[in-house]
């Protein structure tokens, strides 16, 4: 760095401590390692400096402050996004939103709650559980992510088959422009009048705004809730009777996929009761009157047996039902005892292609030389293959890398999305050029510029430049795609 940035530096870093707290600004480096990456750890860097202000009125001063110097500013909440959406910069700001972690107000009556973004996913139901509602996006990260990530990543979770996803679930943003300019997006009511910029910031990874207030929607608690367990001694069957259960008019609150591997790290984590013997399992909720749930699980379980389901079992009590998410919850960290490292991969396809794409994911972990493990949100065809490598081991972290990209090439061709819920980040990057021709990717970057002209909120993530997709080969063009390669590194 040179004297002059050095000394431009200094004087942001002197600005910035003057609007925030005493314990509001970190600048050592050794201080700063805790921050320099998410939850997708295969990428690092140290921010110029974290900021942790403590009101949104800070956080409005911290982004004034960065814009007047033309300093970059990423915005992280609970860091557990697996995309790379939250790496900071080392020539910006990491602006933490963790300390704004209060619940403004519950609304019973109207069935809401406002809350700043560091408030954890699950709190939200724990805090109006008691007014027997609950909010519905549940991650498997829900007992310490944060709202303002979900909302930034549009996040899912196992019941968002039926409830539906961050963006279904909110009514109303408090958000900041780059400059500290306010903006209020969405309504108390269920509709608002303009442009749905609700939607449109929803999943935007930080790259329009910062969030600040967020109004969620919440839901009555069902009366009763079941989990069918259905084991199968094939990938294919399970696939298939995923697919038979939605075409037969079923919406179950969640119907998820496991294979053997994962099986295997579950159960040896959680003791949830898994049979180890299946090659697949599906788990299958169902809520609702006593009456519905009852209908329900017979017609999936007939569904099951038609498709050849080699066991069926029920959850007999609220205790047998959480055992059966818990090993579910937990697989992601239980994958962790196979491998030294596992590479989380997120696509979305047709649930009519289940089984083909499964079939192909199967081929091409053979032919790289690398175990896979599935577990993922079966019912709305969003894949979560978890490559299992060894980071020590010259050349495994590019070869991941690159079956991670033909996995997601894999759900592109297939009529799927390279994201489901974990956003691009900097880990699609490359992906996102199979995906969308050179207009769409023009389109996205005017939204950008709209927003944040100087380009300074969370920049070169999400959506890459045409001059990448170019350099690289992989611009969809012309209703063709071109050789695809392998992921580059950041």
């Amino acid at each position: 760095m040179s004297a002059v940035a050095t000394n431009r530096s200094a004087a942001l870093l002197r600005q910035l401590a003057a609007v925030l707290p005493a314990d509001g600004l970190i600048a050592a480096s050794e201080a700063l390692a805790p921050y320099e990456c998410d939850g997708l750890s295969a990428y690092r860097a140290r921010p110029l400096a974290v900021a942790l202000p403590h009101s949104a009125g800070q956080v409005a001063a911290v982004l004034r402050l960065c814009h007047a110097a033309g300093v970059p500013v990423v915005a992280r909440g609970a860091g557990t996004g697996l995309s790379g959406g939250a790496l900071p910069r080392t020539d910006g700001v990491l602006l933490s939103l963790a300390r704004l972690n209060s619940i403004l107000g519950i609304d019973p009556a109207n069935r809401s709650a406002r809350v700043q973004p560091g408030v954890r996913n699950l709190a939200i139901s724990q805090a109006v559980a008691p007014h027997g509602l609950f909010y519905a996006p549940d991650p498997s990260s829900q007992i310490a992510c944060s709202i303002g990530g979900n909302v930034a990543e549009n996040a899912g979770g196992v019941h968002c088959l039926k409830y539906g996803l961050t963006t279904h679930n909110l009514l109303k943003l408090q958000l900041l422009l780059a400059d500290g300019t306010p903006l209020s997006v969405g309504a108390d009511a269920l509709d608002a009048p303009g442009y749905d910029l609700l939607a449109l910031t929803t999943g935007s990874e930080g790259l329009l705004a910062v969030v600040t207030e967020v109004v969620v929607k919440l839901l009555p608690l069902p009366p009763r809730a079941r989990v069918l367990l259905a084991a199968f001694d094939s990938i294919e069957a399970a696939a298939t009777a995923v697919a038979d259960v939605i075409a037969a008019g079923i919406v179950p609150a969640g119907l998820e996929m496991m294979d053997r591997l994962a099986i295997e790290a579950a159960e040896a984590f959680a003791r949830c009761g898994y049979p180890p013997d299946a090659a697949a399992i599906l788990l299958c909720e169902c809520d609702g009157t006593g009456a519905e749930v009852d209908e329900d699980i017979e017609r999936v379980s007939a569904v099951m047996r038609a498709r050849g389901a080699t066991q069926l079992r029920v959850s007999r009590d609220e205790r047998e039902r959480a055992a059966f998410w818990a090993g579910r919850k937990a697989a992601f960290p239980a994958v962790g005892r196979l491998a030294p490292d596992y590479y989380c991969i997120d696509g979305s396809i047709p649930r009519r292609v289940l089984a083909a794409v499964l079939r192909r994911i199967g081929e091409l972990s053979d032919e790289y030389g690398l175990r896979v493990a599935n577990v993922f949100h079966a019912g709305d065809g969003n894949l979560h293959p978890l490559i299992l490598y060894d980071a020590n081991q010259p050349g495994q972290l590019e070869r991941t890398e690159a079956l991670g990209v033909e996995i997601l090439k894999l759900c592109v061709d297939a009529g799927g999305s390279v994201t489901g819920e974990h956003g691009v980040g900097v880990e699609k990057l490359t992906a996102m050029c199979h995906q969308f021709a050179a207009p769409e990717l023009e389109t996205f970057h005017a939204i950008k510029r709209a927003f944040d002209p100087a380009g300074l909120l969370n920049p070169g993530k999400a959506v890459p430049t045409l001059a990448r997709c170019a350099e690289f080969g992989a611009l969809h063009v012309h209703g063709g795609r071109l050789p695809h390669p392998e992921l580059p590194r950041f």
